[in-house]
């Protein structure tokens, strides 16, 4: 089952809580800005259904990333997660962005991937004697150079807040200039107030970032604890369901706020949930709902008509 996933959604509360207190701390230390920095997009590129809706109908599948990035500014990179990118991934991932970016011109020029580190240092080695592999990963996610956006560190289900001093230890060990956001999955950081907020400060000590999830069914991993000006939201929806749309417009007026008090960097890998099949819907209304409310320019991504088969009559 995936992670948070419900089938009973009439059980769920799914309104947001508040922000956390720790907030005030970093809305104090910064000048909020007119135009703050918003990457919207998914978790696949490789997605069949795209093909005639996102990609033209012609689309090969070699050609599904050359197509993914002319139509959104960044992904959350999972396929990380499971393979250390070679030297070829990363040469021909750069060489599609700078395509795109250097088509779209002056509107939204940014293309950021958003890459996930391997399970086999944060799930198999739980943080611990993995200082060669965590090297080859953050060199070669380092070659991306400027289409390198937030890297995140999902932590386990099992690993919980007594492992802080390995957390702390790993985080601090990585380079100074790598955009790092934790997401905590264990219980345990969030069924204590102290504990939790004790563990923003640390983050915010250690110039790192934290996830917030918004799952249906894990409403404890919807913390709404910053611990930097830059928020890192996955947002995963059920499949087309109402309420998908719902909660996003109860974000943006949210993501509003935050703007106005200081965020000034926003990273959104919006999920359909199942397949992601209808995930670029979704994703089409966050941004026009962004655009209208929060007074941005961003990009919106281009859905081609689909054709219903059926009677005539």
């Amino acid at each position: 089952m995936d992670f948070g996933k419900t089938t009973n959604l009439d059980t769920v509360t799914l309104s947001l809580p508040p922000g956390h207190t720790f907030n005030a701390r970093i809305w104090t230390d910064v000048t909020p800005t007119k135009q703050p920095n918003v990457f919207i997009g998914g978790p696949v590129w490789a997605n069949k259904d795209y093909v005639g809706k996102v990609y033209p109908s012609t689309a090969k599948e070699k050609d599904f990333l050359h197509y993914y990035v002319r139509q959104f500014n960044t992904i959350e990179l999972n396929l990380t997660h499971y393979q250390i990118p070679t030297q070829g991934m990363i040469d021909k991932w750069k060489t599609e962005a700078a395509g795109a970016v250097a088509e779209r011109k002056n509107v939204g020029t940014s293309f950021l991937y958003c890459p996930k580190f391997p399970q086999a240092i944060s799930h198999e080695r739980l943080l611990q004697g993995a200082e060669n592999l965590t090297a080859e990963f953050v060199n070669a996610i380092f070659g991306l150079e400027e289409f390198l956006g937030m890297s995140f560190l999902q932590l386990p289900p099992m690993f919980g807040p007594d492992k802080w001093p390995v957390l702390e230890r790993y985080l601090s060990d990585l380079p100074d200039d790598l955009d790092v956001a934790v997401e905590f999955r264990h219980p345990d950081w969030f069924k204590s107030a102290s504990i939790w907020g004790q563990t923003l400060e640390r983050l915010h000590a250690l110039h790192r970032h934290t996830v917030i999830t918004d799952v249906s069914g894990r409403r404890d991993v919807l913390h709404m604890g910053l611990s930097s000006p830059v928020l890192t939201l996955r947002f995963i929806a059920n499949e087309g369901h109402p309420t998908d749309y719902t909660r996003t417009d109860e974000w943006i007026q949210r993501l509003k706020s935050w703007f106005d008090k200081g965020l000034q960097t926003a990273y959104l890998f919006v999920h359909g949930g199942g397949d992601n099949d209808t995930a670029p819907e979704l994703i089409r209304y966050w941004v026009r709902q962004l655009n209208e409310h929060c007074g941005l320019n961003l990009r919106e991504p281009v859905l081609q008509p689909q054709v219903v088969q059926g009677s005539l009559f």
